[in-house]
């Protein structure tokens, strides 16, 4: 008789399973890659044609409402003063920002990432900049249901609801439908905005002499104070984190080629930091119709976009002046509203995609930021508006200031990467460059904003902000040596994100891997451009940034071990070249 003795080896690990995304997050005519690098394949818009939807965004009359507000409070020189300054401030550091949001094609919470703050200290700024668009939000909602009453007589709380429902079927459906909405209505808005002053070019010629004399509603007097200077220009830069909507569409701007260049070029300027050019304008423009309806309307209505449409309509269109002028309204609080939705909706995608590790898709965050600002409106938050406006300012300064000193200083001195990773799998949780100097900027200036060091720097806290933003972010990356923007080497995708995205639609560089060559993700098993890939060691095998970010049980092994390197480079390719290369 024989003995058998039998060997049993332990079973094979049963592969993951695969990830599969609800019907909304999974359809991307939808979710416009919300937490995406946005894919060369598609960014099909022509660049004029993003520059257009872009600046189609900033259609917005609370530059009128904060104009009028500045220059009411502190006279005609010193709010004058205040709004330019704000305004070379703004241009600025959006210049830096819409470059890179354009050429990697990220939203300005990846940028943020990537610049100086981490994969979780971005998340701060994930709130920050999702305050902006509710605020903004309520704000301009407020300006409609204003217009509503005057032309309808609709209670201003019903319009209030009316002008939260009326952005949803558009912000539902995408980028798509927001650039349709913005090039539909653009023929109004242009005349709409452009008329009120030509009327009162043939009616009111001495109206602009008198402007410039104006000493405020508050007996700040006509000439220069720096206290109103400071105090103005807080008020004016609380606008400076527009940049992170203007970057919602830059995204997806096309490659840069050597035929579209200087296209490419101007319409990054245009649609990014350019847009600051028209808001300036705006506000002293909304200033001026204000102090025209003074008299006739008094104070509290002055402040409010439409009735100085109507006083300045009135002599030419009589009684048609104030449909005229509602349609106006309307047509332009649209036009900002479904940007300030489509991008409060990104923004909490981010935000709770790192804390939950859910996803349900971009479309069911359109419903909570539209319930924040619905709630905003009916406490009447246009009532507070400069206080309200002078305090977010310290924070947001704080925020676009480090990153933007990221760029422009801390890449060209070697400090930080050469190029933006913006994926989990290659990021410190928090990185103190950014978030640090962020953080210190904001507390000291918000400090200074409430009185604690007296009045000149109650005054100037945003500038504090800025001044503190602008100095720490590059000396503590010197400080630290930059060790904390990579948890580990990405040797392959990096190389290829920095020298494809520097050479996007040009010549192919030598050793370079193509950016646009799509990866199978092993999770969802979903092909993705390079950039938009990781290697993971726990799936042994390429894994793409929203699957990375979306999963709980890694246990970010691959930033624990920070020698770790990739641990798969032959990936399955379908290599396509960059458009134009």
């Amino acid at each position: 008789m024989t003995d058998t003795v039998t060997t049993t080896e332990p079973p094979a690990a049963a592969p993951p399973p695969r990830r599969s995304y609800a019907r909304l997050a999974a359809d991307e005519s939808r979710e416009d890659y919300s937490l995406r690098y946005a894919p060369y394949s598609f960014r099909r818009w022509s660049p004029s044609t993003v520059a257009g939807t872009a600046l189609g965004g900033i259609a917005y009359l609370a530059d009128f409402a904060i104009g009028a507000s500045i220059v009411f409070t502190f006279g005609f020189t010193s709010g004058l003063a205040s709004i330019l300054t704000a305004a070379v401030i703004i241009f600025l550091t959006g210049i830096p920002i819409a470059k890179a949001c354009a050429r990697y094609g990220l939203d300005m919470d990846l940028i943020t990432r990537g610049a100086g703050f981490g994969y979780f200290g971005s998340t701060l700024t994930s709130l920050i900049y999702a305050s902006f668009t509710f605020i903004f939000f309520a704000l301009e909602g407020s300006i409609m249901a204003q217009a509503m009453h005057q032309a309808l007589g609709l209670p201003v709380e019903i319009g209030y609801l009316v002008t939260t429902l009326i952005v949803i079927p558009i912000v539902f459906r995408g980028m798509g439908a927001l650039a349709k909405v913005q090039a539909w209505t653009q023929p109004i808005w242009i005349i709409g905005m452009v008329l009120p002053f030509v009327v009162l070019a043939f009616e009111a010629p001495d109206a602009w002499g008198a402007f410039g004399s104006f000493g405020g509603t508050e007996g700040a007097g006509s000439g220069f104070s720096w206290i109103g200077f400071g105090l103005g220009t807080g008020v004016a830069l609380s606008l400076i984190a527009q940049i992170g909507e203007q970057a919602d569409y830059l995204r997806f701007m096309p490659a840069r080629t050597a035929a579209n260049k200087r296209r490419w070029n101007l319409a990054v300027l245009a649609a990014g930091p350019g847009w600051v050019i028209i808001g300036a304008a705006k506000q002293i423009g909304g200033a001026f119709l204000a102090f025209v309806a003074l008299e006739a309307v008094g104070k509290t209505h002055a402040l409010e976009p439409i009735a100085p449409q109507i006083e300045a309509l009135k002599p030419w269109l009589g009684s048609l002046a104030l449909p005229a002028a509602a349609v106006f309204v309307v047509v332009s609080q649209i036009k900002i509203n479904v940007t300030n939705a489509y991008s409060g909706s990104l923004s909490w995608s981010n935000f709770f995609s790192r804390v939950t590790h859910k996803h349900p898709g971009r479309v069911w965050y359109i419903f909570l930021n539209l319930a924040i600002a619905l709630t905003l409106m009916e406490m009447n938050m246009f009532a507070a508006l400069g206080k309200l406006l002078g305090f977010y300012s310290n924070v947001g300064i704080a925020w676009i200031v480090a990153v933007a000193a990221d760029l422009v200083i801390n890449k060209r001195a070697g400090w930080s990467p050469p190029y933006i990773e913006f994926k989990r799998a290659y990021l410190y949780a928090v990185n103190p460059a950014g978030f640090g100097a962020m953080v210190i900027a904001s507390t000291v200036s918000i400090l200074a904003f409430f009185g604690l060091f007296g009045v000149y720097a109650q005054a100037f806290s945003t500038f504090i902000a800025a001044g503190l933003a602008l100095i720490l972010c590059p000396l503590i990356a010197w400080a630290t040596k930059g060790r904390y923007y990579l948890a580990r080497p990405n040797p392959v995708w990096g190389h290829a994100q920095a020298g494809s995205a520097g050479s996007a639609g040009g010549a192919a560089v030598a050793g370079v891997p193509d950016v646009t060559a799509t990866h199978l993700c092993t999770v969802c098993e979903t092909a993705y451009e390079l950039p938009d890939i990781a290697d993971c060691p726990v799936r042994s095998g390429p894994i793409c940034s929203l699957c990375c970010s979306l999963d709980a049980e890694c246990g970010d092994v691959c930033r624990r071990d920070p020698d770790a390197g990739p641990v798969l480079m032959p990936v399955p390719t379908i290599p396509t070249r960059v458009p134009g290369a």
